[in-house]
């Protein structure tokens, strides 16, 4: 699921994820698990703020990581 949304944390992503790759990895998720590229007018706000609480979530997860080691790939 979701194979397409790229790894954020280093090292995969050399420097820091942008709040832009974090909403895109969001946006990218929501679509999937709704099943909607673009939703509906009246589901438009159950959309838009799972998408806003998958980015705070993903960014509080990203935040806290500690990568340790070598260089490893997804």
């Amino acid at each position: 699921m979701c194979r397409s949304i790229k790894t954020l944390r280093p090292p995969v992503l050399p420097e820091e994820a942008t709040e832009e790759d974090i909403r895109a990895a969001a946006l990218q998720f929501v679509r999937k698990v709704s099943g909607f590229r673009a939703p509906a007018a009246h589901n438009r706000e159950a959309f838009d703020r799972a998408v806003d609480e998958i980015a705070a979530s993903t960014a509080r997860l990203l935040d806290g990581l500690e990568v340790r080691g070598g260089v490893r790939t997804p």
